[in-house]
């Protein structure tokens, strides 16, 4: 398995309510992510993330993220996409393919404005198993 780029966007929390344990206005990919943006909104401002973006467009996700938090987004970044084999990011994004893609997209999000430390301890008292996520779609 190789490594794939993501990006641990904890700032794209920010935007749900985590201002106090973050740092004011931190940037991904360049844009800032603002406290009084969701995280939906946060993402649509960034470069990097425009793959992502289209991709919970796709799987009609923009109501159930910008919903109230917190939530902790493990966004990828554009990079990580285009690491997948030919092809696929393309037929994810097929209306055929919706509940495949959201179960995808709702498994980088956990419900809590969590700090890395408070992931890795979650993960190894599961025995380094998933963690539970936030969104659950009913198919």
């Amino acid at each position: 398995m190789t490594a794939r780029p993501m990006t641990l966007a904890l700032a794209l929390a920010v935007g749900l309510g985590a201002g106090a344990a973050q740092a004011a206005n931190p940037t991904v990919g360049g844009a800032p992510m603002l406290e009084s943006r969701n995280i939906v909104e946060n993402a649509v401002n960034s470069p990097i993330h425009t793959t992502l973006v289209a991709a919970v467009q796709a799987a009609d996700l923009v109501d159930t993220l910008a919903s109230p938090g917190p939530f902790t987004v493990f966004a990828p970044v554009n990079s990580g996409f285009e690491a997948l084999p030919a092809g696929t990011v393309e037929a994810l994004l097929q209306p055929e393919n919706k509940g495949t893609l959201q179960k995808i997209l709702t498994s980088h999000v956990v419900a809590g404005d969590l700090s890395l430390d408070t992931i890795r301890a979650r993960a190894r008292a599961n025995g380094n198993h998933p963690i539970d996520t936030a969104c659950q779609i009913s198919a």
